[in-house]
């Protein structure tokens, strides 16, 4: 009987390689910013268990415990406390942008790896304080975007580096929606969205990091000349303090990209044109790619499903980053070379906004 329970567990073990792993221990710092819900309305999962979830403010962490059945022996309005009683092994930050240091701050010395929402940091001198925590304490510092799991980027990205649509000559990208009050965001994540000092700016910040990102990504971290921008504020009654709508250049020595990030689309869209010398990428959402290759052919749709991607879920990349199971490069999306150059592209727009001139990057 014995025997035969042992050939049982290992033709379990086989079938389902996450039989008898434990989870990832992690915790979440914050609950103001909303794409936390994603997780909220998951918590039993396999591959991370929630032991802790910080938040300063009592009244919403208290009003999502209720609405998620969320045990409240995991509730602490102390980060610090909850780093200490806890113990994760990761950590989702939820904050504002501004918090992010902070966090890095509090996990780094204990060595608790990160995940922020987009972007990375507010400015280049938050950004450049995260990475030597990071690199000092030999934790992983992630950034996440909604983007980073489009399976039709990865289709994009291989037909580049095919040479496809020969050497590559102009990057738009489109992010953006009706704005944060027209589509009815959470008050509390209303509130800081649309502080300069805790967003860092408007739609420059919350949308123009996804093109920075993605273009940076395409060209394997190569940081461009300059950046040219134009910040507006088309709805100054609505958002008084920050830019709702921003155009940035990006010059390289043999192309350009072009972001556009606004709060005043008429739908929500993620989307991107890359164009070669020979031929032309369109990335239209997550599922569907176009494409012409030479002039003679004509244009071909694709469709593609999530699993395409190499993760569907930000939060299993994080578990199966902090395992070692998927090793982060200075390349990837999430990382914190490629978006310490989104924060130098953010900062160098809001600059060049001020002055009108562009503004020249360090290599």
């Amino acid at each position: 009987m014995k025997i035969i329970l042992s050939i049982i567990f290992c033709f379990l073990i086989i079938l389902n390689p996450a039989f008898g792993i434990e989870p990832v221990k992690i915790g979440i710092a914050g609950v103001t910013h909303s794409h936390v819900l994603s997780l909220l309305r998951n918590l039993n999962r396999d591959d991370i268990e929630i032991v802790g979830i910080a938040e300063s403010n009592r009244e919403i962490l208290h009003r999502y415990a209720d609405e998620f059945s969320i045990n409240k022996n995991i509730l602490f309005e102390s980060l610090d406390e909850m780093l200490e009683q806890t113990k994760p092994e990761g950590v989702i930050t939820f904050t504002s942008i501004f918090e992010h240091l902070k966090v890095v701050e509090a996990c780094a010395p204990r060595g608790i790896h990160v995940m922020v929402e987009k972007p990375l940091a507010v400015s280049t001198k938050h950004s450049k304080a995260m990475s030597e925590l990071a690199q000092k304490h030999e934790i992983l510092l992630l950034t996440n975007f909604e983007t980073t799991w489009y399976p039709t980027h990865y289709i994009a990205y291989k037909m580049i580096n095919r040479g496809e649509l020969g050497e590559l000559r102009k990057i738009i990208v489109y992010d953006g929606h009706k704005g944060p009050q027209e589509i009815n965001v959470n008050s509390e994540f209303l509130e800081w969205l649309t502080d300069p000092i805790l967003n860092g700016g408007g739609a420059v910040t919350d949308f123009g990091c996804y093109g920075a990102d993605l273009i940076t990504w395409i060209l394997k971290g190569e940081k461009p000349i300059s950046v040219f921008a134009k910040l507006k504020q088309y709805k100054p009654g609505i958002y008084p303090k920050v830019d709702d709508d921003a155009t940035i250049i990006l010059s390289y020595e043999n192309m350009e990209g072009v972001i556009h990030a606004s709060w005043n689309w008429p739908f929500n869209r993620k989307d991107m044109h890359i164009y070669g010398e020979t031929g032309y990428v369109f990335v239209d959402d997550a599922k569907t790619i176009r494409y012409r290759l030479n002039e003679k052919s004509v244009e071909k749709v694709k469709k593609l499903s999530p699993e395409d991607a190499p993760f569907v879920d930000p939060f299993t990349f994080f578990a199966s980053a902090i395992k070692g199971e998927t090793i982060i490069s200075p390349g990837d999306l999430s990382s914190l070379e490629i978006n310490m150059t989104v924060v130098e592209i953010l900062e160098a727009a809001r600059k060049s906004n001020k002055t009108g001139k562009a503004v020249k990057l360090k290599k």
